[in-house]
């Protein structure tokens, strides 16, 4: 097994419960760690047996630009299902999500829920 990791993505989005959160949207930050079953790509140095991580930071853009989620952990969860699902040599992703305007009442960089996915 080896792991890939994408860092800090960022997208412009508009999750959240409250209406002003759907309105005015925010910035939105996904870091993914994936654990990957090696099928040959690291022997070939091929990027056929591996997971192209240009084409997982577009999945992971697809999920978190489309539908809007009330919870940024289904949010966190339908990116690693995504990933997953594209990618069958993923065995396990972790999906961290960030949302620095966290609607709460004091000051603070950030909110962040991680999720593993199979569970």
């Amino acid at each position: 097994m080896y792991t890939i990791r994408l860092k800090n993505c960022a997208f412009f989005a508009r999750h959240g419960v409250y209406v002003e959160e759907e309105t005015l949207g925010q910035r939105f930050y996904i870091d993914a760690e994936l654990t990957v079953e090696p099928t040959g790509s690291l022997e070939s140095d091929s990027i056929e047996g591996t997971v192209d991580y240009g084409a997982a930071f577009v999945e992971i853009e697809k999920v978190v630009t489309g539908t809007r989620r009330f919870l940024i952990e289904k949010l966190a969860v339908d990116v690693a299902k995504a990933l997953c699902s594209r990618f069958p040599q993923i065995r396990t992703a972790s999906i961290t999500v960030r949302k620095p305007g966290a609607p709460v009442p004091g000051v603070l960089d950030s909110v962040e829920v991680n999720v593993v996915w199979p569970q």
